[in-house]
C-alpha cells in the first residue's frame, strides 16, 4: 500500500521540517518531495504535515504514521540486504557526539548488529570537532556529528569536510535546574563542554555578541557530569532543545538570555566509505538504519544500554 520511496521522503520531511533540508538530504528537488510527499497523503487518506511559508509540523496523522514509515523501511531493508547475496560485512568505525549515545542510539546500534552480524562496530564516543578531525585522517568512517548550519553565519562544511546528510535540525536553548533564574546583574555563570565543542563556542559567541557577561563555574567532557553541575544549580547549558536530560528544563523567555540559533545533526562518511567496497556498504547499511531512526534520536532518553549492545568502546 506504501511505496518505500514516498516513506523514506516522508522521514526525510518529518526529521528535518523542511522541504528544501529533506530534497537537500535525499539529492533531489523540492518539487520530488513535494510530490511524494503528496501521494503518500493519497495513498493513506490523511494530511501528514501541516504547513504554510514559514513552518512545517507533523498533524496527529503525521506522527502516528511516524512509527509506521519506520517499521516498514526496515523490514524492506532487511529484505534487500537478504536477497541482494552480498550482506555488510568487515569493521566498521563509527563516531557518535557525547550527546547521543545517552539517547536512543544505543537501540539503533544494537538492531544494525543483530541484523548485519558480520559487521564488527567499533564506537568512538568524542566532541564533534574531534570527531571530524578523526574523519578527515581516515581513523573513522562514519561519524554522527553536530553543526552550525549551512544558512546561519560560520556555518556549514569546512573546506576540507565534506557536506554530510543532515539527520535532523534541531534549535539550541539555554537550559537549567527547575526554576532557574541568573541574575542580569552578575555574569552567567555556565556549564560548558570543553573546545572545540559546538554547543560551548556557539554559547560564547553569542554572549559576546549581545555585551552579556559570563563565567565558567564547571567544564567537563562528560555529559553526565555537566548534567550533574547544571542539575546542582552551578549555572546553565547551551543544548540541543530536542534532547534536554531529565531534570533539566528550558530556560523561559524571561530569563533575558540572548537567542542561540540553530543546530545540524550530520551523518559524514569518512575517505574510505566513500569508495566502492566492504567499509561503504557497512557505512551505508548503518547511515540507513540511523536516517530511518532519526526522529527518535530526539525524542526521549532511555535508561543507558551500551553494555547491551556489546561494542567495542573508545572513548575521549
Amino acid at each position: 500500500m506504501f511505496d518505500p520511496v514516498q516513506l523514506r521522503t516522508f522521514l526525510a520531511v518529518a526529521q528535518t521540517l523542511s522541504f528544501t533540508q529533506a530534497a537537500r538530504r535525499l539529492g533531489v528537488r523540492q518539487s520530488t518531495v513535494s510530490q511524494q510527499v503528496r501521494r503518500l497523503e493519497e495513498a493513506a487518506g490523511r494530511q501528514l504535515f501541516s504547513r504554510d511559508t514559514h513552518s512545517v509540523r507533523l498533524t496527529e496523522d503525521g506522527e502516528a504514521m511516524l512509527g509506521f514509515a519506520r517499521t516498514i523501511l526496515e523490514a524492506h531493508e532487511r529484505a534487500a540486504h537478504w536477497f541482494a547475496g552480498a550482506r555488510p560485512r568487515g569493521r566498521l568505525r563509527f563516531g557518535a557526539s557525547e550527546d547521543f549515545v545517552l539517547t536512543r542510539l544505543p537501540e539503533v546500534l544494537e538492531g544494525f548488529r543483530r541484523h548485519h552480524p558480520e559487521v564488527d562496530l567499533e564506537l568512538t564516543v568524542e566532541l564533534s570537532g574531534h570527531l571530524l578531525k578523526r574523519l578527515a585522517a581516515g581513523r573513522l568512517d562514519l561519524v554522527l556529528a553536530k553543526r552550525h548550519p549551512a544558512d546561519e553565519p560560520g556555518g556549514g562544511p569546512g573546506p576540507d569536510e565534506p557536506h554530510g546528510r543532515l539527520v535532523w535540525r534541531d534549535r539550541l536553548v539555554w537550559i537549567g535546574a527547575e526554576g532557574t533564574r541568573p541574575d542580569p546583574r552578575r555574569p552567567l555563570p555556565l556549564v560548558l563542554f570543553p573546545p572545540p565543542a559546538v554547543t560551548r563556542a556557539r554559547a560564547l559567541e553569542v554572549l559576546e555578541r549581545h555585551a552579556r557577561a559570563w563565567r565558567v563555574t564547571c567544564t567537563s567532557g562528560s555529559l553526565n557530569g555537566l548534567v550533574a553541575a547544571t542539575r546542582a544549580g552551578l549555572g546553565v547549558m547551551a543544548h540541543a532543545q530536542g534532547m534536554i536530560p531529565p531534570g533539566l528544563v528550558r530556560l523561559p523567555a524571561g530569563a533575558g538570555l540572548p537567542d542561540l540559533g540553530g543546530i545540524d545533526v550530520v551523518l559524514l562518511h569518512g575517505p574510505g566509505a566513500r569508495r566502492e567496497g566492504p567499509v561503504r556498504d557497512s557505512a551505508e547499511a548503518l547511515a540507513d538504519a540511523i536516517l530511518a531512526a532519526g526522529d527518535r534520536l530526539h525524542s526521549g532518553w532511555p535508561p543507558l544500554r551500551l553494555a547491551s549492545a556489546s561494542l567495542d568502546l573508545h572513548s575521549g
